[in-house]
């Protein structure tokens, strides 16, 4: 029975997901592989590599970024944290060498960014043959040194621009695999029957309206609450679904806000795909994981992009812009403009097609294209 390691941290969140999702799909496959989830984090902790300058683990800082909205500096930031990284490159490549050459996988499948070099170098050292895979879960990379290094190892890209930068950076051909879109977890795949209207009176939501779904990832953020404000004074009728992750506090300020408009507040939840079912449209950031699972429940989007935006989602908001699957705001101030610009019937009927023609089976491909890899290496 071949091992597979699949490399994952809690940054964000969305890396935990998609080892996850991936784990789940081919343990229900039934293939003839031991899998096994590694958290990077708590491989590297020994180490304390931003511990040592920050007082912080790398992936609490990243989170607590994102919960406070501290993004402008982000690109500095991502600057600074690479210098970190090569700094303690070595005692990295030490500490993971000694770990391959413990455990002995026959693959490692990295679906973390920043640390692949390293990755790849131990790997190497430790077990000549055994390859190194990586997948990207951005729809394209943020170079230089974030998903796709100058070294021999696979690559799994979502978009057409990630497999044109690979090829860029030298890489050949058959090391580069494509796939549909981004992963994401089995249950966007599941046939669901339900009565929508029902449902949403259940949320105490109007049947009828057109209902909004505002997800910001897993910590939720505090411009949830003035999206809120500002649709709720705008005169529009429709209905919204706030989503607000771990961020209890945020929960507790919307559901105490005086409201015109009907909306239903969760806080943490495993029923996203349940809410997006009952929702006809996306607010949120531009992460590739919540546009991808709303255009899976062909949910037309609005993001924006600004200063704010973090450097690696940036060219996601060119993709919708390309696609056509919804609408790009330079400030959530303009949120009211850009919701009825959407719903306008004849733009919403285009949105809604268009999200709806996008077809991303990326989940059940990943494993199809690992044995592949695993054959190459017999």
């Amino acid at each position: 029975m071949k091992r597979i390691d699949l490399v994952f941290f809690d940054a964000g969140g969305g890396h935990r997901a998609a080892a996850n999702a991936l784990r789940q799909v081919i343990e229900a496959e039934h293939r003839p592989w031991e899998i096994r989830t590694i958290n990077l984090q708590e491989l590297l902790d020994p180490l304390d590599i931003f511990r040592k300058i920050t007082r912080v683990r790398l992936q609490d800082l990243y989170n607590l970024m994102l919960r406070k909205g501290w993004t402008l500096g982000s690109p500095q930031l991502t600057r600074m944290m690479h210098g970190v990284i090569r700094i303690y490159h070595r005692p990295t490549v030490r500490l993971l060498e000694k770990f391959w050459r413990d455990e002995r996988p026959d693959l490692v499948v990295s679906v973390v960014p920043n640390f692949n070099r390293a990755m790849g170098e131990s790997l190497w050292r430790a077990l000549p043959g055994v390859p190194l895979t990586t997948v990207l879960t951005d729809l394209a990379d943020y170079p230089p040194h974030f998903w796709i290094e100058r070294q021999p190892q696979y690559f799994i890209c979502g978009t057409e621009r990630a497999v044109e930068q690979a090829r860029a950076m030298g890489h050949d051909a058959s090391h580069i695999f494509r796939t549909s879109g981004m992963i994401l977890a089995p249950r966007f795949y599941e046939p669901a029957e339900m009565d929508r209207g029902a449902e949403r009176q259940k949320l105490s939501l109007d049947p009828s309206l057109p209902t909004g779904l505002v997800l910001f990832g897993g910590h939720g953020s505090r411009v949830m609450l003035d999206i809120a404000r500002r649709l709720d004074a705008s005169g529009l009728k429709l209905q919204l679904i706030f989503i607000c992750g771990r961020n209890e506090s945020l929960a507790t300020e919307l559901r105490k806000m005086p409201r015109r408009i009907p909306m239903f507040v969760e806080g943490f939840t495993t029923e996203v795909p349940t809410y997006m079912r009952l929702s006809d449209f996306f607010i949120g950031k531009p992460g590739p994981g919540s546009i991808s699972e709303a255009l899976a429940m062909k949910l037309p989007v609005l993001v924006e992009r600004n200063r704010w935006t973090l450097p690696q989602e940036r060219y996601n908001a060119d993709w919708i812009v390309e696609k056509q699957v919804g609408l790009v705001l330079r400030s959530f101030r303009f949120i009211v403009q850009a919701v009825a610009e959407l719903l306008q019937p004849e733009n919403y009927r285009r949105f809604h097609a268009k999200a709806a023609s996008i077809e991303n089976r990326a989940v059940f491909e990943i494993p199809q294209v690992l044995e592949k890899i695993l054959a190459e290496k017999r």
